[in-house]
């Protein structure tokens, strides 16, 4: 039998504050609850996988290549992402190929929901910029993205704000913490989690290029068919456009010529603009990901880790730290996620 873990008698640590820590931190703040959130890195978080990541909320999106457990999660974050943090984009997304790939965007069409098609001249209405690039897309009206440089700071100060400590440069470890009965440690370290033995865990590499012009202007993702890749446009602020991503089974942090060619090509593709632009950075991150590419909370004992959360960390944090803190506070179980020791 599952039992509940005293909740307001328990003292909340968690390690990584990255997107996942940084979600179960503000949680469980916000829940009452005693929290610390540990991080080795400094408070930038450069070395960070959600640095380099792209921030998409696209939950029906996604359901073209994940399983059902991911549009469930995602779409319930987004009104935790509305919740938390007003003022995040919810522009939608639009989904554009051209002739040589119409194939794979019919399929994606039947492989996804909460979309319409439109023409061109609406297409013109929601991006003036893309008038005349394409016949049709697929319209995504529900869907948003953050900015993950400029959200990632405003989640820690949500959390320090909610009561939570906060502190950079600390390389704990789960065990270091586990000093009381009553204290909880939710280990969110990502491929880190390896060194104590989550031996499951593989890392894939997502290239991405920032690139700056001003003959541009996007006001939501624009994603492109492509036949190995799901490659996007994102607007950042400043005129600048995170153009990504690459999806490879390697744990190199470089980015390959290969790579920069197709995802520069891509940019091309949706504009002819993008071939003045100028590239500001390049860049890769691991990211974390088990066999399934399912994101898992695995509670043993005092510990609870939760990791796997692929190229999905931004759409799932949010329902990921709500099903953890239903787990402390009420024995509440996720089948499709939880897995209990």
């Amino acid at each position: 039998m599952v039992t509940n873990l005293k909740p307001h008698a328990a003292s909340i640590s968690v390690i990584g504050a990255g997107i996942a820590g940084a979600w179960q931190a503000l949680a469980f703040a916000r829940a009452g609850h005693d929290v610390t959130l540990y991080e080795r890195d400094s408070a930038a978080m450069t070395q960070a996988t959600s640095h380099w990541a792209g921030g998409m909320l696209a939950p029906w999106c996604e359901a073209e290549a994940s399983e059902p457990v991911i549009t469930r999660l995602g779409a319930r974050s987004l009104d935790l992402w509305r919740e938390a943090l007003p003022d995040t984009p919810f522009n939608g997304s639009l989904v554009v190929s051209h002739p040589r790939d119409r194939a794979d965007f019919d399929r994606f069409a039947k492989l996804t929901t909460h979309h319409a098609r439109i023409d061109a001249t609406k297409i013109a209405a929601l991006e003036p910029a893309l008038e005349g690039q394409f016949r049709d897309a697929l319209f995504f009206a529900d869907e948003g993205h953050v900015e993950p440089r400029d959200v990632l700071p405003r989640l820690h100060d949500r959390a320090a704000s909610a009561g939570a400590a906060i502190a950079f440069d600390t390389n704990w470890q789960p065990d270091d913490l586990k000093n009381g009965k009553n204290n909880i440690v939710i280990d969110c370290r990502g491929l880190a989690a390896r060194e104590d033995g989550d031996t499951d865990l593989r890392g894939v590499k997502g290239e991405m290029i920032v690139v700056e012009t001003d003959e541009v202007s996007l006001s939501r993702p624009v994603r492109l068919i492509h036949p190995r890749w799901p490659l996007y446009i994102i607007p950042r602020g400043d005129n600048r456009f995170m153009i990504g991503a690459t999806s490879i089974e390697s744990e190199d942090r470089g980015v390959s010529v290969r790579s920069a060619l197709e995802l520069l090509s891509a940019a091309y593709a949706v504009h002819p603009a993008f071939a003045e632009a100028r590239i500001v950075e390049i860049g890769a991150g691991l990211r974390p990901a088990y066999p399934d590419n399912l994101p898992r909370i695995a509670i043993d004992g005092q510990r609870i880790c939760v990791n796997g959360l692929y190229r999905h960390g931004f759409l799932l944090a949010p329902a990921l730290a709500e099903l953890t803190l239903g787990y402390v506070e009420r024995g509440a179980i996720d089948n499709e996620v939880m897995r209990c020791a």
